[in-house]
């Protein structure tokens, strides 16, 4: 029926109508309690149709359902119906127990390794001294040698048989100093004075103008060559080959000439 505040054309419920969901009694298209609707709009009725008759076309068509009169409630599809779990199928797995994991033992604690003291840092290496500027001094003794003199005699004949040993020998000490100091007898034709010179008396006549030549080393030593010298030089007894480079040390002797000796001295 058409209420007087109701276009025509909606569904009224009815005063003994309940809302399917809460229960309350509806009076419209919504639940005024939980606002649910309770049926849904149906279409206009033709103009110049009369309320009764669309009143009345719902109770005909209940009457004519096939299936009986129609629910009062909403329509199943609203709720479609929720499937129940299915029971598990197969055999049932046991679930085996997980083992503890395996307990290691404790390590052995090592003792703390001793801390190594870190090297000094390298240090340059010592310059070499200077020999003209070294503390350490080297001189030579020049004498005569009558031992030395009579082999000579008796193996070469030194400037013949008329050659005699001094009757009157000296000694004198010379300091080696600079580069270089060479040993011979002065002359005056070359231009030569030797710094270690055996021209003063008594002369040896078997001692060439540039007979030997001592020479300083970097670390301060001396060594004796022979440039190329008439009747040789010898070493502790050992004749020295020309150009031959021999390191000096101390108590050596020198022999060359017909009886000079020089005898070698650190400090």
């Amino acid at each position: 029926m058409t209420g007087k505040h109701h276009a025509p054309g909606r569904f009224v419920a009815s005063a003994s109508e309940a809302c399917p969901r809460c229960g309350e009694a509806v009076t419209g298209q919504f639940c005024e309690a939980c606002g649910f609707r309770v049926a849904a709009r149906r279409p206009f009725a033709p103009l110049g149709h009369q309320a009764g008759a669309s009143s009345a076309a719902p109770a005909e068509a209940r009457e004519m359902s096939p299936s009986g009169p129609a629910p009062s409630g909403p329509p199943a599809s609203l709720f479609p119906p929720v499937p129940k779990p299915e029971p598990p199928t197969g055999p049932l797995v046991r679930a085996e127990p997980v083992p503890p994991p395996p307990v290691r033992p404790p390590q052995p604690v090592r003792p703390p390794q001793p801390v190594r003291p870190a090297p000094p840092p390298a240090s340059a290496p010592p310059t070499t001294p200077i020999p003209s500027l070294s503390s350490v001094t080297w001189t030579v003794l020049v004498a005569s040698d009558r031992v030395y003199y009579n082999r000579m005699k008796a193996s070469r004949a030194v400037a013949g048989s008329a050659v005699e040993f001094p009757a009157h020998t000296s000694e004198r000490r010379v300091r080696l100093v600079g580069i270089q100091m060479r040993i011979g007898r002065r002359s005056a034709a070359r231009d030569l004075v030797p710094e270690i010179d055996l021209a003063d008396q008594p002369v040896d006549p078997g001692v060439s103008r540039l007979h030997a030549v001592l020479t300083s080393a970097s670390d301060g030593t001396w060594f004796i060559s022979d440039p190329g010298s008439a009747n040789g030089t010898f070493v502790n007894s050992r004749e020295l080959a020309i150009g031959e480079r021999v390191t000096l040390h101390e108590g050596d002797r020198i022999n060359l000439g017909a009886w000079t000796v020089i005898t070698v001295h650190r400090g």
